[in-house]
């Protein structure tokens, strides 16, 4: 079996949980989500432990456990208390503005890039360098945070660019004078 499939997940008082018709519907403080479950895979809930079990036990349903295991307790953690991404932007005149559900960018273009955040991300900006996303679903802010980076990746020669806070720049050399 699969270790991290394996474990219980236990639920917050705050948070219910219901499962039917291989879909899974998680209520909590900051809201709704649901998904559905592969059909080989079973949840079972008991005194407010949720365990992830598979009907087949082969590896391809012991891989589907451990992944279930995960997004389900992702889903109870971002009801419960939501997800951050920070990222950081680096350069002389490199910016970023907030204007209600949209971010402007001045990123050394010759013009400025607007970026729309989806329904469920919300964004705080400090210092006109930092950016704080945040959600209650974890793919949906990886997935914002990724496309904000993709408008402006970091460079290896002086770091400037778009990063996450946590990222480190291996920074390049650069050319040497000829002799």
């Amino acid at each position: 079996m699969s270790r991290v499939g394996k474990k219980p997940i236990v639920i917050p008082p705050e948070v219910t949980v219901s499962f039917q018709n291989k879909i899974i519907i998680v209520k909590g403080k900051k809201g709704t989500l649901q998904r559905s479950i592969h059909p080989d895979i079973d949840i079972v809930d008991k005194d407010q432990i949720l365990t992830v079990l598979t009907t087949v036990d082969d590896r391809e349903n012991r891989a589907l456990q451990g992944l279930f295991r995960s997004l389900v307790a992702n889903m109870i953690t971002g009801v419960s208390e939501g997800f951050t991404r920070v990222l950081e932007i680096n350069g002389i005149g490199y910016r970023a503005t907030l204007a209600g559900n949209r971010i402007e960018f001045n990123l050394g273009y010759s013009h400025p890039v607007n970026f729309e955040l989806p329904e469920g991300i919300s964004a705080a900006i400090d210092k006109n360098n930092s950016i704080t996303l945040q959600g209650m679903d974890k793919e949906k802010v990886g997935l914002v945070a990724a496309n904000i980076r993709r408008l402006r990746p970091p460079e290896p020669y002086k770091g400037k660019g778009i990063k996450y806070a946590e990222e480190i720049i291996r920074k390049k050399a650069g050319k040497t004078g000829t002799k």
